[in-house]
């Protein structure tokens, strides 16, 4: 089978699923092969909100009702759990809506609301918000890249467009990871 025809035929359920396992990456190629025309944009978008939701849900009801479980367990004895729970005690709901935008907390992030009193109504109803923003911002960032690529570079296959986007993108991730973690070290210094 070709490359093109698999993602084609699977395109939105590696997005979907890619973007609840991984996460930018996968809704950010999502915008990437919207652009190439594989599927529609709203499509990729839609994708890549329902993956986040999903998950996060799920690691909300693991935090909630199997904290004694050894993978759960071993997501709250990492150091980050101190400055999720600090942030989610002094603001819960802006905390609930932004913790998927924030690189390296957002797995554990889940798990300490459900950890937390924060109800479940109350959690469904900030991260169906939230997932949906970030479902569409950053498919929105892969789709213009890819606009970005095709008006810089002229049009190339499909295989070698996704390659020339997401390098720029690994990029800009990794300095904004880089970024936040030097906050973040900065912060608890002070």
């Amino acid at each position: 089978m070709a490359f093109e025809q698999f993602v084609t035929d699977y395109g939105i359920a590696a997005v979907l699923i890619g973007s609840g396992v991984e996460g930018e990456t996968m809704a950010f190629l999502g915008g990437v092969l919207a652009h190439k025309g594989v599927f529609p944009y709203w499509q990729a978008a839609v994708a890549a909100a329902v993956g986040s939701f999903l998950a996060d849900q799920i690691l909300f009801y693991l935090g909630r009702y199997a904290s004694g479980v050894k993978a759960v367990k071993r997501l709250t004895a990492k150091p980050a759990m101190t400055r999720v729970t600090s942030w989610l005690e002094k603001h819960p709901n802006a905390f609930i809506f932004c913790f998927r935008f924030v690189y390296g907390i957002r797995t554990i992030s889940p798990v300490a609301i459900g950890l937390s009193s924060i109800s479940p109504l109350r959690f469904f109803a900030i991260n169906l918000i939230s997932a949906a923003t970030w479902g569409t911002v950053i498919t929105a960032v892969g789709y213009g890249l890819g606009q970005a690529v095709e008006t810089l570079i002229g049009r190339l296959g499909l295989g070698h467009h996704m390659a020339v986007a997401i390098i720029p993108a690994l990029v800009i991730i990794a300095a904004i990871a880089f970024g936040a973690h030097h906050y973040i070290r900065s912060s608890e210094k002070t």
